[in-house]
């Protein structure tokens, strides 16, 4: 039996591969419950990729400069056929088209901030992209949303999403139940 030819090559080997991936999503400003309500259908509607699931909102207090109105976040589980950059790249058209303003500063207000946590099983260290996202294994922002919605995980070079949460209070993490 042959395999069909396309182009003259094997049409086995057209088969997009699907990657599953975890997105975090965050906002504190310009009405965020709405802000991340708007990426989470954003991103449902990438190129090459299939929102699987998302977890509910979290309300948790700012990293960093405390003089900041508090965060509501999320975490969101994709397919995608996208490269991590690719991936990154649209990640950063949603931000954009939602007010966000890239100025270099860590850890300030903004509109919308979303973050690749996982691509697959893949562990990655671009200039502009590192997987898994530094900080995940600490965060109770990311770990509480993202067990919610895939308890069985295991992160790459840190172990079971379960030890990890075990590890991390919850302490001023507070689901959203009343949206």
């Amino acid at each position: 039996m042959h395999n069909a030819m396309v182009n003259g090559r094997d049409a086995v080997n057209l088969v997009a591969i699907m990657t599953r991936a975890y997105i975090g999503i965050g906002s504190n400003l310009q009405q965020p419950i709405q802000q991340v309500q708007q990426a989470i259908a954003a991103m449902s509607q990438l190129p090459s990729t299939r929102l699987l699931s998302c977890s509910r909102l979290y309300r948790s207090a700012p990293m960093g400069p405390q003089d900041q109105p508090d965060y509501i976040n999320a975490v969101a589980e994709i397919d995608t056929t996208l490269t991590p950059l690719e991936l990154l790249d649209a990640l950063h058209v949603i931000e954009r088209t939602q007010g966000r303003v890239r100025d270099g500063s860590r850890w300030g207000p903004r509109t919308l901030d979303l973050d690749i946590l996982l691509f697959g099983a893949e562990c990655i260290n671009f200039p502009q992209l590192t997987i898994p996202h530094p900080g995940l294994h600490e965060r109770n922002f990311v770990l509480y949303p993202l067990q919610e919605i895939a308890p069985a995980l295991v992160i790459p070079g840190q172990g079971e999403l379960a030890t990890l949460v075990a590890n991390c209070p919850a302490s001023g993490l507070e689901p959203i139940d009343d949206i």
